[in-house]
C-alpha cells in the first residue's frame, strides 16, 4: 500500500511508515494513491463480520503485510458485537459501543495498537494524542501495559464527562494524561506542534493515535460494511447513513467504504453547534468559529483535521461535495431528539441522538436510514439522566473506575509547558 502526503504529494510512504509517522511533512495527512474496489459485494455482505473484515482490510494491506498477517491483526482487534437495532420503521442504530471502553473508538484504537505492536522496533515509542472524549479511553485501553509504548493523552479540562475522563485518567503505568485548560482544538494544535518539534518527535519517537492515523480509519471502514450487511437482511433499499461528526474521521471511513463499492445511498454529516462543515457545504466558505461547549462534547470541534481527506476522496472519485448532506442541531433540538428516541423505547446519548434526528430531517418516505451509536449512554450519564429524568445503571466497565482518583497533570495550552512535561515524565 502506498500513501502520499496531501500537502506534499512527493512524500510517499508505505502503510507501515504511515502508521509509524502519523503525520507527514507540515502536518500533512497521508492518503492512499489507490482505493481498492471490491466487486463481489453481495457475497461479502453475506459473510460474518470478522471474516468479511479480513477481506476488506486485505484489499488494502495484503500486498504489503501478507494476508495471514492481516488476518491475525483483525482477529486480535475485532472481538466484540456490533448489533443493528431498529428504532422505528425507517431508522436503525448501529451500536458501536460494545467494546472494552464502550465507544466506537475501540475498533480503530485496537487495530492500530495491534499494527504498532507488530511494527515496533527496539526503541520505545510514545503515542501522543488529543481526545474530545472517547479516543482517550480507547487508546489507553488498547496500549495499556505494553512494554514498548508510552501513551500521553491530552484532553480539555472540564469539557468531557466525568465518566469519560475516568475511563483513561485512572490507569497509571504507561498511560499519562494531561488536562489542558482550553478546548479540544487547542489540544489538537499542541499535538501537531509536538510533531513539528524535532526534539520531541525524534527524542521521544512520537506517533499519533488520533483519527489522523491511517490505521484507525481503515479499521473503521469495516463496520460500515457490517451496517449495510445487517440492513440488507431487512430492507432491499440502500441505506442513508447519518454520522455524528466531530473530527470527521468517522465520515472519512464511511466514504472510503463507499468508494470500495459499498452500496450507501448518501451520507449525512450530523454536527452540533460546532457547524463548520454544514456551513461550508451550504456556502462554500470555510470559516471555523470559536468552539462551543455542548452536551455532545465529543463533537465540540471547529477545525476537523480529517476534512482534507473527505475532499480528497470526493475529488478522486469525481463525487460533488454537494452530495454530502450537512445538518446542524442546536442544544434544544438535541434534547428533543433524546426524548423522541426514549419515547420510542430506545435510550441513547447526545451524539447518536443528533444523527438520529438528522435522519428524520432528511429521509423521504421510501428510504431507510442508519445512525451510528458511537458511545454507551452511561458514558454520558449526567446528561442522559438530566434530559430524560432517568437514573441509568452503570455497566461494569464504568463501575470499575467510578471512584478511582484522576491521575492527570494540569497544564495551560502552552507548547513549552507541554514539552517540558513530556521530557520530565518520559525520560
Amino acid at each position: 500500500m502506498e500513501l502520499y502526503n496531501l500537502k506534499h504529494p512527493s512524500q510517499k510512504v508505505s502503510f507501515k511508515e504511515a502508521v509509524q509517522l502519523g503525520l507527514g511533512k507540515d502536518r500533512g495527512l497521508f492518503f492512499p494513491t489507490q482505493i481498492p474496489v471490491l466487486h463481489d459485494i453481495e457475497a461479502l455482505l453475506a459473510m460474518p463480520f470478522v471474516e468479511r473484515s479480513k477481506k476488506v482490510l486485505g484489499a488494502w494491506l495484503a500486498s504489503e503485510l501478507g494476508q495471514d498477517a492481516v488476518d491475525k491483526l483483525v482477529e486480535r482487534a475485532f472481538n466484540f458485537d456490533l448489533p443493528l437495532v431498529a428504532v422505528d420503521e425507517q431508522r436503525s442504530c448501529l451500536e458501536l459501543f460494545h467494546g472494552p471502553t464502550l465507544a466506537f473508538k475501540d475498533f480503530g484504537a485496537r487495530f492500530m495498537a495491534q499494527c504498532i505492536n507488530a511494527f515496533a522496533q527496539d526503541s520505545r515509542l510514545t503515542i501522543l494524542t488529543a481526545t474530545s472524549g472517547d479516543t482517550g479511553a480507547a487508546v489507553a485501553d488498547a496500549f495499556y501495559g505494553l512494554d514498548k509504548v508510552n501513551v500521553v493523552v491530552l484532553y480539555p479540562k472540564g469539557k468531557i464527562s466525568e465518566l469519560q475522563e475516568k475511563m483513561f485518567t485512572t490507569l497509571g503505568k504507561n498511560i499519562h494524561t494531561v488536562a489542558v485548560a482550553s478546548d479540544f482544538d487547542a489540544c489538537q494544535h499542541l499535538v501537531k506542534q509536538a510533531f513539528e518539534d524535532s526534539d520531541v518527535r525524534d527524542g521521544l519517537h512520537l506517533n499519533s493515535a488520533n483519527s489522523i492515523n491511517i490505521s484507525r480509519l481503515l479499521a473503521q471502514i469495516c463496520y460500515y460494511f457490517e451496517a449495510v450487511a445487517q440492513s440488507k437482511q431487512r430492507h432491499e433499499a440502500d441505506p442513508v447513513i447519518a454520522v455524528p461528526s466531530g473530527n470527521f474521521g468517522n465520515l472519512t471511513a464511511g466514504l472510503f467504504a463507499k468508494a470500495m463499492g459499498l452500496p450507501v445511498k448518501r451520507f449525512i454529516a450530523a454536527t452540533n453547534a460546532n457547524d463548520t462543515v454544514p456551513r461550508y457545504l451550504e456556502t462554500g466558505v470555510w470559516q471555523p468559529n470559536p468552539t462551543q461547549a455542548t452536551m455532545s462534547n465529543a463533537m465540540d470541534v471547529s477545525e476537523p483535521s480529517n476534512w482534507p481527506r473527505v475532499e480528497a476522496i470526493c475529488e478522486k472519485l469525481g463525487w460533488p461535495l454537494a452530495d454530502l448532506v450537512g445538518i446542524r442541531l442546536s442544544e434544544a433540538q438535541t434534547s428533543e431528539a433524546l426524548a423522541e428516541l426514549h419515547a420510542k423505547g430506545y435510550v441513547s446519548e447526545p451524539h447518536a441522538a443528533i444523527a438520529a434526528r438528522a435522519l428524520t430531517l432528511n429521509l423521504v418516505p421510501d428510504e431507510v436510514g442508519i445512525f451510528l451509536g458511537t458511545a454507551h449512554p452511561a458514558k454520558f450519564k449526567d446528561v442522559v439522566d438530566r434530559e430524560l429524568n432517568l437514573d441509568l445503571p452503570l455497566p461494569a466497565e464504568l463501575k470499575a473506575v467510578e471512584h478511582k482518583p484522576i491521575l492527570s497533570a494540569e497544564l495551560a495550552a502552552d507548547f513549552s509547558q507541554l514539552k517540558s512535561h513530556l521530557f520530565a515524565v518520559l525520560s
